[in-house]
Order: structure tokens, then C-alpha cells, then sequence
């Protein structure tokens, strides 16, 4: 394994049309780039993650895994905005010298696309054989896909959508209220909002599991208790968790990223955009996402050219891409061993 930063001092423009001064990507890979170039899996990770999908996707990702550096070239950058080593809120303004905190510029999924763009590039990376990503690195996986049709071999997509729904969204903005209610979040300092984001991410465990998740996980066996719930400690465990390794501004900002995602933007429709990609396509649904539901994967399914879809029975909800691995090395292997020309 190895991590590296790539530093891009030339400007970086955004699809707002917004300006980056310098531009730095964070990253990891691991194994070798093979003679054919031709072993190439790159992983577009979710929300609060990483670039260690090793650390995040075991299971899937790993020695003794499908996914293994034995035989894979796995690459997986930070996303732009996140708090893991790209440039996001967190970062300093070389035009002022101050870090960016809320005067961070409004990001789209395409902008992402376009730094992963330069690391491809810088790289040597000529075609990615296989390109995923569920929930927020779906969207990625997607809107490359669609962007470079060409370069992308297999497209692998969990628990994703073609543009983000008015559920997504609403969730994302009631974190943002929770966020923006906490009075430090306002001081631009680097521990701002922190409270905020703990009940945040409450709201967000809320549309990652389901009402069966939490009946079997947090149920109560005193009968006679009237306060301090299993419900109650395991929300403010998980929210505590994420402020230890995550900060409001990324957090904020990434949701608003998230909130922006349509490929259909500029692209005439939403069905138009889908029938660009060329990549032999692997849609996986999970039966109990509530935040993404398996209607927005069939979709996807639908109008992505050959695409083939799947879904797995989960008890967890959304997080289910994270949790299944068993069951996502079964589709995986079972889409990959059968010759294209019979897809």
C-alpha cells in the first residue's frame, strides 16, 4: 500500500465556473500496474470515507479478497472537498492565507470526476477495467462513465441514483439545519459545528438503517426502563464517532455535492446521459435502502445500455453496500466471468 499527494499548483476551474487556486489529491494505491495496463480497479468512495478502501471495504478489498493486490492495480483518491487530504474546506486560500471553512466554492460530482481525472492521468492510467462505487461514490462511478465513456471497461454501481431525489435531499439540508443551529459553526475555527454535526449524523444513521435494524440491534429487555434507551446511546456513540475523525464545514459541504448530483444536467435528459455510457454495466440494488430505494437502481438499469441488474436482501439498510460484502463478491464474480459479448 501506499499513500501519496499529488500537488497541482496550476488553477483548477469548477463547473460553477469558480476558481481553485492550487489543487492537491490525496490518494492511495496498492499492487502494480501490470505489462498490459490492463489491471486497473479504481474506487470512488462515499461520503465520510477515505482513500484507505482497505481500511473501510474489508471484505471486498484486501488480501485473500476478490479485490486483492496480487493481482489488481486499486487505486482510490480522497474526494475533493472531503477533510482526508484533498483540498475542501479545511485547506489554506493561497489567495488569502486563511483556511477556506464556509468561503470553500460549491463543488458538483462532475468537479470530483475531473480531479480523479488528473490522477488518471498522472498515473499513466490509459483504461480503468473496473470502476465502483456505492451511494456518493456511485454518483462518481456514473458521471465518469459518462464523461469518458472510452476509458471505462466495467462499471460497477451499489446502492446509487442517476440524480439525487428530494428524500436525499431533504435529509442532507435537515443535517445542514442541525449544522448550522450549532452557534461555533459560525466562528470558522476548526473545531466549529462540532455539536451540530454529532446530531447530524444521527439524522443521517436514521435513512442508513431501517426500523428492523434498529428493533433487532437496539431493543430493550428491562421492561421496566424509562430513560437512557440502547436507541438513545447509540446515536450519540455513532455521532460522537464521527466528530472524532470528521469536521462540519467538509461534512456541509459534501451534502450540498451530494444534493447537486443530476447527469442529466446539460444533457438534454437524465435518459440521454445514461445511453453515453459504454462501460459494461453492474447495477446493484439493496432491498431495504430506504435512502436510496431499489426503484432509482432498476432505473439506472433501464436506460444504462446491456447494464445488468441485481439486489441483495439486507437487513442493514443503505449501509448494506458497506456491510454485504459476501453477497457483493458473489454478483461481482458471477457479472465478471461471463463473456462480454454474452452481457
Amino acid at each position: 500500500m501506499s499513500q501519496e499527494i499529488l500537488h497541482c499548483p496550476q488553477p483548477f476551474l469548477l463547473e460553477s465556473g469558480k476558481i481553485v487556486p492550487q489543487l492537491q489529491i490525496t490518494y492511495h494505491t496498492y499492487g502494480k500496474l501490470n505489462a498490459k495496463k490492463n489491471n486497473v480497479i479504481w474506487v470512488c468512495h462515499a461520503l465520510t470515507a477515505n482513500a484507505d478502501v482497505f481500511d473501510w471495504w474489508k471484505g471486498l478489498f484486501g488480501q485473500g479478497f476478490l479485490f486483492n493486490p496480487e493481482e489488481h492495480f486499486i487505486v482510490c483518491a480522497n474526494i475533493l472537498g472531503s477533510c482526508y487530504g484533498t483540498t475542501g474546506p479545511l485547506s489554506k486560500n493561497p489567495a488569502t492565507g486563511t483556511l477556506y471553512y464556509q468561503s470553500f466554492p460549491d463543488i458538483t460530482i462532475r468537479d470530483m470526476v475531473a480531479a480523479h481525472e488528473i490522477l488518471r492521468q498522472h498515473l499513466g492510467i490509459s483504461k480503468i477495467n473496473i470502476l465502483l462505487g456505492g451511494s456518493l461514490g456511485g454518483q462518481q462511478a456514473l458521471e465518469w462513465a459518462i464523461l469518458q465513456p472510452e476509458i471505462i471497461q466495467h462499471l460497477l454501481i451499489v446502492a446509487t441514483n442517476a440524480f439525487h431525489s428530494p428524500w436525499g435531499i431533504a435529509f442532507n439540508e435537515a443535517q445542514r439545519m442541525a449544522i448550522r443551529a450549532d452557534e461555533t459553526f459560525h466562528l470558522n475555527i476548526p473545531e466549529g459545528g462540532r455539536k451540530g454535526l454529532k446530531a447530524a449524523r444521527a439524522i443521517a444513521l436514521l435513512s442508513y438503517r431501517t426500523y428492523d435494524t434498529y428493533c433487532k440491534t437496539q431493543r430493550e429487555t428491562d421492561l421496566s426502563k424509562t430513560d437512557n434507551f440502547n436507541a438513545s446511546s447509540y446515536q450519540n456513540y455513532q455521532g460522537d464517532k464521527l466528530v472524532n475523525r470528521f469536521d462540519a464545514y467538509s461534512y456541509t459541504s459534501l451534502s450540498r455535492t451530494m444534493d447537486s448530483h443530476n447527469v442529466g444536467r446539460q444533457r438534454h435528459s437524465v435518459e440521454s446521459a445514461l445511453q453515453q455510457i459504454k462501460a459494461k454495466t453492474l447495477v446493484i440494488g439493496i432491498s431495504s435502502d430506504l435512502l436510496f430505494p431499489v426503484t432509482e437502481q432498476q432505473f439506472l438499469a433501464q436506460h444504462i445500455p446491456g447494464a445488468l441488474y441485481q439486489e441483495i436482501d439486507s437487513f442493514y439498510g443503505h449501509d448494506g453496500f458497506l456491510i454485504e460484502t459476501e453477497k457483493l463478491t458473489q454478483l461481482i464474480e458471477t457479472f465478471l466471468a461471463v463473456p462480454v459479448a454474452n452481457r
